[in-house]
């Protein structure tokens, strides 16, 4: 009865994100009681492997209790501590200077937020007055990349270059300018790896050509696109991008919002990359997703430039909850136990999915698969050699998705037809495996979808 009862309260007052309104409100809420681990429980009691850590968040799994403690004994002391007047807390000074000793290269300067889509805005509004600071005001042209997701606030909507954020919204703005995807699997210039990067350097080289160098501002680019469907880059593409900007003078952002804290292996994705972004974003795994929190990492010359413009007068951006002590607290746990054991852990378990999805690729359905670390997917077709794309008869990123969780099994279906995958660092053998194997059993169901079927016979 409790159960039923919050379907319907949910169904008739809470507005879910990115979610068909209608549909949900005839579909219903899935309630999620309890979880623990790499697992979560809903209110009926059914338990189920959470191939995607939340929203790509949960980093540390559910159930830690040290972070919990950190929380509570914040909340007992002081709950709230403005960032204004020039006042602060002793947890958010300790994890600001904690994290820029982490942080690449000389990303010395950071700026709290509530999540990645206002880091992303923050990011913008520095930028904008970073470079009024510089005398250069006309450089106001953004650019990012073709299925990139930075966000979905008013501005950030608008370098996201996912078509769903877009519509009816009125984004993107005339500012803001994209390039290709790298996109191996389905690239015009094939999935020769220098042969990408090239053509990713020769479009960019392009489209500040078109723009002129003198009116551009930054590029935007994440380390492995997430949303828009676990976009492996090739080794040496944001490297090479990198340093194509360099070469512009042009800042080049990095968002690190999903591949941060240990999603891919280290600590910061970009690391790998050999890349020193002039800023950095990052949220999700801050704080494990246990309590809200972003962070803008500033790099010393971008920070300088600011604040040398500024002079004696106030830089106009900031939010109530920036810095927020609890927050702040429980980000300082997560640091703890991410270098305690879980990055190494995570390194593990990452290598473990990898090597056990790559088996999957004699599934007839199975076109790609790509990924690195705890961050990877499938992509789903009808016909390997040309790639075809599951059919939207097939309604796959819903369909999918329910015969995860039927197979008790979270993960995220794209409409695509890609299976994105994301599990807590904390994963052991035996959830990396139940992911697996239940991952093969939601594969073999939809090969028996009707609309599927038919499709492949064509």
């Amino acid at each position: 009865m409790l159960a039923n009862s919050l379907i319907e309260l949910d169904r008739a007052h809470l507005v879910h994100p990115f979610s068909c309104y209608r549909n949900h409100e005839e579909t219903g809420v899935r309630v999620l009681k309890s979880a623990k681990g790499a697992t979560v429980t809903d209110a009926s009691g059914k338990t189920l492997l959470d191939g995607f850590a939340g929203l790509w968040c949960v980093n540390l799994g559910y159930g830690q209790e040290s972070i919990v403690e950190a929380a509570a004994k914040q909340l007992r002391e002081l709950p709230y501590a403005t960032g204004y007047f020039g006042l602060g807390s002793e947890p958010a000074i300790r994890l600001a200077a904690r994290l820029a000793e982490l942080a690449p290269g000389d990303l010395n300067h950071v700026y709290f937020t509530l999540g990645g889509s206002d880091a992303i805005d923050s990011t913008i509004r520095f930028i904008r007055y970073y470079y009024h600071a510089k005398g250069a005001p006309q450089k106001d042209q953004f650019i990012s990349v073709e299925h990139g997701y930075h966000g979905s606030s008013t501005a950030g909507s608008g370098l996201t270059a996912i078509p769903a954020f877009h519509a009816g919204f009125g984004v993107p703005y005339d500012w803001q300018h994209k390039i290709p995807s790298h996109y191996a699997y389905r690239n015009p210039v094939g999935s020769d790896p220098q042969a990408i990067i090239d053509a990713s350097v020769a479009a960019l080289r392009a489209k500040i050509a078109e723009l002129g160098a003198g009116r551009v501002a930054a590029f935007y680019a994440e380390p492995i696109q997430g949303s828009g469907g676990v976009l492996v880059p090739p080794t040496g593409w944001l490297k090479a991008l990198h340093a194509v900007c360099k070469e512009h003078d042009i800042l080049f952002v990095a968002d690190e919002v999903i591949t941060a804290f240990g999603r891919t292996g280290p600590l910061f994705a970009c690391e790998e990359d050999e890349v020193v972004p002039d800023l950095m974003t990052t949220a999700k795994g801050l704080t494990s997703g246990y309590v809200p929190m972003g962070a803008v990492f500033i790099s010393d010359h971008v920070y300088n430039t600011i604040a040398d413009g500024a002079g004696k007068a106030p830089v106009g951006h900031g939010y109530t909850y920036s810095a927020h002590p609890v927050s702040a607290a429980v980000g300082l746990e997560c640091l703890r136990l991410y270098e305690d054991s879980l990055l190494e852990n995570g390194r593990k378990a990452g290598k473990r999915l990898m090597a056990g999805l790559r088996s999957l690729a004699d599934h007839p359905l199975v076109g790609d698969i790509r990924g690195r670390g705890m961050l990877a997917a499938i992509e789903l077709v009808t016909d390997k050699e040309r790639k075809t794309p599951l059919p939207v008869a097939a309604d796959p990123g819903r369909r999918i998705f329910e015969r995860a969780w039927a197979n008790g099994l979270v993960i995220r279906a794209f409409n695509s037809g890609i299976l994105g995958f994301a599990p807590p660092l904390c994963c052991t053998d035996g959830d990396i495996d139940g992911i697996l194997d239940r991952t093969r059993m939601t594969l073999d169901q939809t090969l028996e979808d009707q609309d599927v079927r038919s499709a492949m016979k064509r």
